[in-house]
């Protein structure tokens, strides 16, 4: 239905690019070890004329690429690293790497970008400079603050970033768009309980941590019912408590770790005062004291208007009403694109993944990125270059 719609040079190109995605979804790299996939990224880009730049957060590539004499400036990123999963689909090009796998799609996002970089090498129709930013370490070890910490826009200024993510649940090949906040910020919270350990048969001569992590667990609820306005987002998971070893035995401590989100900057510096308030009163009224570690991670992720509402026109004069997604709902998962977007204007966008074969949630063991997204996804970026850097 969309082959009419892709550049015949992408094309005539796809099967080979969906082959290098396959290879690249058999060799999955952690956060910061991306090597081979760097190397992969960054010979490829010389390959097709691209000024290339190695070093920025560890193993990011920046490849440069100037046509006529425009003075704009574009970014385009994706993402590079796998996931420490053990995968599950039973694919021919399935990890070969025991417990890493691409359960996110970055290979795929790797795949289109550099299918986008081929196609603009050849034909060069636009006019200014295009930056493109293959990223490590988006899964939770901030690549993205990295890279800017270490002069991203400094040594390649932008007027303007945008990056793409595979969105499962979507129709395959459609557009997805949200002005404003789009994504969660994402925090981590270490509570540690400290009490007084002894003996379980005489339990009145100890200050139980376990008690104090139970009561605060049902606490911690009442901030989002409570103190978050009913039509404000906010979540607040514990995910672990880790306390004793014995069943006879009341520990000495006790850890809780929690993951906190919010859409709203306001609602993040909110919970963490609560949070932090709770957990020292819940630990004094059972004569315990506590600890708290809140490491504030993954920002909101905010979309500016104009370039969202530019994005989205490149999509729909293209693809048409039918292949697009206006005014997505906002997502609850996290994205450290949002560090770009604090430094300079942008949008990320979705392209869906489809509900079939490889439709399944990505983090997941099943999960595999839609091939029939790779050329379609390589092609709005292209249009999306083409028109941004218009002569």
């Amino acid at each position: 239905m969309n082959a009419p719609l892709i550049p015949s040079e992408i094309a005539a190109i796809e099967q080979e690019m969906i082959a290098l995605r396959h290879s690249i979804h058999a060799h999955p790299e952690l956060a910061y070890e991306e090597f081979v996939t760097s190397d992969l990224v960054a010979q490829r880009l010389q390959e097709w004329g691209y000024e290339v730049h190695r070093g920025l957060g560890g193993t990011g590539v920046i490849g440069t690429l100037k046509a006529g004499s425009g003075s704009r400036r574009l970014g385009l990123r994706a993402d590079m690293d796998a996931l420490p999963i053990h995968e599950t689909t039973g694919l021919d090009y399935a990890s070969r790497v025991p417990g890493k796998m691409h359960a996110c799609g970055h290979d795929g996002h790797t795949a289109m970008l550099l299918t986008a970089a081929r196609h603009l090498a050849q034909t060069r129709n636009f006019d200014g400079t295009l930056h493109l930013i293959f990223q490590p370490a988006e899964e939770g070890l901030a690549g993205a603050k990295r890279m800017i910490e270490e002069g991203l826009f400094d040594l390649f200024p932008c007027d303007a970033v945008f990056a793409m993510h595979n969105m499962p649940g979507h129709p395959t090949g459609k557009f997805g768009f949200r002005s404003g906040a789009f994504m969660a910020s994402s925090d981590t919270v270490v509570i540690d309980i400290d009490g007084r350990g002894g003996h379980g048969a005489v339990p009145h001569k100890t200050v139980d941590p376990v008690v104090v992590c139970a009561n605060l667990v049902l606490a911690l609820q009442t901030i989002v019912s409570r103190n978050v306005a009913p039509l404000d987002m906010a979540i607040i998971t514990v995910g672990a408590i880790h306390a004793g070893e014995a069943p006879n035995v009341i520990p000495q401590t006790a850890q809780m770790r929690l993951s906190v989100r919010a859409l709203r900057p306001e609602v993040r510096d909110l919970l963490q005062e609560r949070i932090t308030a709770l957990a020292h009163a819940q630990a004094a009224v059972y004569g315990a004291t506590a600890r708290v570690d809140y490491q504030r991670r993954y920002p909101v992720l905010v979309n500016d208007a104009a370039m969202t509402e530019f994005a989205e026109s490149v999509a729909r004069d293209w693809v048409g009403e039918e292949g697009v997604i206006a005014n997505l709902d906002p997502l609850t998962g996290s994205e450290d694109f949002a560090f770009m977007l604090e430094h300079c204007a942008g949008s990320y966008l979705i392209i869906g993944n489809g509900d079939g074969e490889g439709g399944c949630m990505v983090h997941n063991p099943g999960y595999d990125f839609n091939d029939d997204c790779l050329a379609l996804g390589a092609a709005y970026w292209v249009k999306l270059a083409e028109r941004f850097l218009r002569g």
